[in-house]
């Protein structure tokens, strides 16, 4: 058993709603979301996936990530997908001061241009939350983990997951990263068929447009 749930039921993000979980359930589209990239090795292969069915994702980056690979990064957009904000350093909000959370989003936003922004860990605090939106920024969650980021777990452990909760409208994570990279290879060629086999289209998250 793992800490964190596969998927956010929409009775809690209820709770929560000026994060942004999931999109219409009404429509056949997905949300496919990456973290903590860009990655010299790990985001070509995304990118080659995405690529095999012209898929679009989103994809929240650390500054510092695109500070080192700004070739990389600059690739996503050519490509037309969407970029976010995910912090310079990969700060856990609760654990930093207001201030000093805010500065290195700061920091990250001189790279990224963007007004999307994924707290890492999912973990943000109210006040955090109301600065960035004071700013003008959309705070884009999920309601399906894929858990790749889990040493604990497999990829068929993970690709399971997925299939079982994907649903209209879902915001899925992965990670761009060399933690996930091993199970990446497996879970994207799977799932990204299982997507296109049951008829899901993926799209991008925006600032301005509704999903």
């Amino acid at each position: 058993m793992h800490w964190y749930p596969d998927r956010i039921s929409d009775w809690f993000s209820g709770l929560f709603s000026g994060y942004l979980w999931h999109g219409s359930r009404n429509h056949k589209v997905v949300y496919i979301t990456f973290d903590d990239g860009p990655h010299p090795i790990v985001t070509p292969f995304v990118l080659k996936e995405l690529d095999q069915y012209n898929f679009k994702a989103t994809f929240f980056c650390i500054g510092d990530c695109v500070k080192r690979h700004n070739d990389i990064f600059d690739l996503l957009s050519l490509k037309g997908h969407s970029v976010g904000n995910h912090t310079f350093h990969h700060l856990n909000s609760w654990k930093h001061p207001t201030n000093s959370y805010l500065d290195d989003i700061d920091l990250a936003s001189s790279l990224i241009d963007s007004r999307l922004f994924r707290p890492p860990y999912g973990r943000i605090t109210s006040t955090v939350s109301k600065n960035l939106r004071k700013k003008g920024y959309k705070i884009v969650l999920w309601d399906v983990l894929s858990g790749d980021f889990d040493s604990r777990r497999t990829a068929v452990s993970c690709l399971n997951n997925l299939k079982r909760n994907t649903r209209n409208g879902s915001i899925i994570v992965f990670h761009d990263s060399e933690k996930a990279f091993e199970k990446l290879k497996i879970i994207l060629p799977a799932y990204f068929e299982f997507l296109h086999t049951q008829g899901y289209k993926t799209s991008v998250i925006t600032h301005t447009a509704s999903i």
